[in-house]
């Protein structure tokens, strides 16, 4: 049989089906919605006597730490060994020689190049709540499970820290990220350091 002779059947579209289009197209935007609503949920973090303030995602959780921090939380969906982490400091200036801020990068970088495998990419001017600040990024290596006998490779962590600098004192916004999760971990850096609050 020649394909000129096949029997075709015209395609007709019945209501029924378009009942069922609707109602998945609805229920997929539904679920889109939802899931932003989800992600785009956020904490409020106060400071105890101090008017600082900020918000990062919901879904974030308390992290411990042997810092002496204001706020530690880590992200627990995050595609690593090693968690993208929010960290929060503060130290109080000495109004009879308060630092530059030039002085406090220098003193912060020191710190920093402490960590394994430390590289200084750049730095940024910024402001955070209409304070003057300044951006540094980083990279270095962590070992999230160093304990004998348990197989566990090395993870680049890429780190975006903002030192701002008030009337009365100093912040340190750090947010670090595995390597492979950065760009979405960034993004959520954005957001929160537009949420600062200062007064």
């Amino acid at each position: 049989m020649s394909a000129n002779t096949l029997n075709t059947r015209p395609f007709y579209i019945r209501p029924k089906d378009i009942g069922v289009t609707i109602v998945v197209v609805a229920a997929l935007l539904l679920g889109f919605i939802i899931s932003q609503v989800v992600i785009n949920r956020t904490k409020l973090f106060q400071e105890t006597d101090a008017p600082f303030s900020l918000e990062y995602p919901a879904r974030w959780t308390e992290a411990e730490t042997l810092q002496d921090v204001l706020l530690k939380v880590q992200d627990p969906a995050a595609n690593s060994a090693f968690k993208t982490s929010l960290t929060v400091e503060t130290r109080e200036l000495d109004p009879s020689a308060p630092p530059t801020m030039q002085q406090l990068i220098d003193r912060r970088v020191d710190q920093r190049s402490a960590l394994t495998a430390y590289h200084f990419i750049d730095e940024h001017d910024a402001k955070v709540s209409g304070a003057p600040a300044q951006e540094l990024d980083y990279t270095y290596v962590v070992q999230p499970n160093d304990t004998p006998r348990r197989a566990s490779l090395p993870v680049v962590v890429v780190a975006r820290e903002y030192i701002v600098l008030t009337s009365t004192r100093i912040y340190y916004i750090t947010l670090a990220a595995p390597e492979n999760e950065f760009d979405a971990a960034s993004a959520h850096m954005d957001r929160i350091i537009q949420s600062v609050k200062l007064t």
